[in-house]
């Protein structure tokens, strides 16, 4: 047989690559990329930053799976992250975060990733971001964060030592249990610095409790909040849950997954975040809708049991359209503020048999893979309800540093 050496007739364009880190932070995982590190059309905001982010993760993707990139397919795992120098005063680098869609051509910057936040410190140490003389030989590195999607101060407390070549290393590894993640790693305390702002409210009808109606499936009360993300809480017993269901409650049931989608849209009017109902298709991130009842036992997706006697009270919380194989971090933090918060829906969960309501400081919710404590301080400012400070212990770790290599007509 005879090799022909005639040349394609159709034309290709060869790949980039691209320097990247991934990372799990928390139950996430994400890509982390710096800022200067990206082709230069793609340090700014636009549709070329969007479209090869999409092509790193492999959105969209109709299957699903997405296959052709570093997304895992679901909504924890399709995440990226730009880390550049800040010129904030008392602050290490800017956080910028992008919630990839999986289905579609779109791109959430409208909110924040705890989960991933407790990677930033870390990436941002090893990226050489944190000047040197603000990390110390050994101990903690308290890594101040600013966090550009919702203009907000966190602070990631992350454990370095000092390694037998006399370089400062970031610890990674470690005995702390985080449930949701399979294997211990070092514990990062995560700090959220006021993550209401100011001039805005934390309930932002300006109650603590409201009732909503959605037509065709009924009326709600809810507790509408915006700490850490907006987020809409109701009652598990109104949705016709008990608080305690897995993924495969949830996400296999069509019907209820577009009757909870429908109900996510008509909060985020009623909280003023979408001017019609609509608007919610493209803006998928934000707001979360969750529910809590009463701290009950039941089997985790480990196949542990949490005892209701652990735990203050149960809550699940969707992401994308699906139910959260664990809790988002920020939707944590909404958790927090809600159950220090006296008189929300999540503090009545809370408060215990016999109770309405309760003073907390701290509360230790069960979600679908096991537990989580979060700890947190509300107060009145002038009639208005503020989160001074909410916190919570997660976990990071470099599962990859290298190159991306995406192809160069994608962007």
């Amino acid at each position: 047989m005879t090799q022909s050496n005639s040349k394609p007739n159709t034309p290709f364009t060869p790949q980039i690559s691209v320097p990247a880190t991934y990372m799990r932070g928390g139950t996430s995982k994400g890509t982390f990329f710096k800022l200067s590190d990206l082709p230069e059309r793609c340090q700014e905001a636009g549709s070329a930053r969007d479209n090869f982010l999409l092509r790193v993760v492999g959105s969209p993707d109709p299957y699903g799976k997405q296959i052709d990139g570093l997304g895992n397919g679901s909504s924890s795992t399709s995440k990226t992250v730009i880390l550049s120098p800040t010129d904030k005063d008392d602050h290490d680098v800017n956080y910028l975060f992008g919630q990839v869609n999986i289905a579609k051509p779109i791109i959430d910057w409208s909110g924040n990733c705890g989960n991933l936040t407790a990677a930033v410190g870390a990436c941002a140490i090893n990226m050489g971001l944190v000047a040197a003389d603000r990390i110390p030989e050994s101990g903690i590195c308290a890594v101040r964060i600013w966090q550009e999607n919702i203009g907000k101060t966190i602070i990631a407390h992350v454990p370095v030592y000092t390694d037998d070549n006399q370089k400062v290393q970031v610890q990674e590894t470690g005995d702390f249990v985080l449930d949701g993640v399979t294997f211990p790693a070092a514990e990062v305390k995560v700090e959220f610095i006021d993550p209401v702002d100011g001039d805005s409210a934390m309930f932002p009808t300006g109650n603590l409790i409201d009732k909503f109606t959605v037509p065709n499936i009924g009326s709600f009360e809810a507790t509408f909040i915006s700490a850490g993300i907006p987020t809409i809480f109701l009652k598990a017993e109104d949705l016709g849950l008990t608080g305690t269901e897995l993924q495969s409650d949830i996400n296999s049931d069509t019907d209820l997954l577009d009757k909870l989608e429908t109900i996510r849209a008509y909060g985020g009017v009623a909280m003023g975040l979408f001017a019609d109902v609509s608007e919610a298709q493209t803006r998928q991130h934000t707001p979360k809708l969750a529910w809590v009842a009463p701290a009950s036992s039941y089997m985790a997706s480990s196949g542990s049991t949490v005892s209701a006697d652990d735990i203050d009270l149960v809550v699940r919380a969707m992401s994308m359209g699906q139910l959260h194989h664990a809790m988002m971090g920020t939707a944590a933090v909404a958790i927090a503020a809600a159950a220090t918060t006296q008189g929300t829906l999540v503090n009545q969960a809370a408060a215990g048999a016999g109770q309405s309501t309760k003073q907390l400081s701290e509360v230790r919710f069960g979600h679908p893979s096991g537990t989580l404590l979060v700890g947190g301080k509300t107060e009145q400012v002038d009639g208005r309800w503020q989160a001074k400070k909410v916190s919570m212990s997660r976990s990071a770790r470099r599962i990859m540093v290298g190159q991306v290599f995406v192809p160069a007509d994608a962007f």
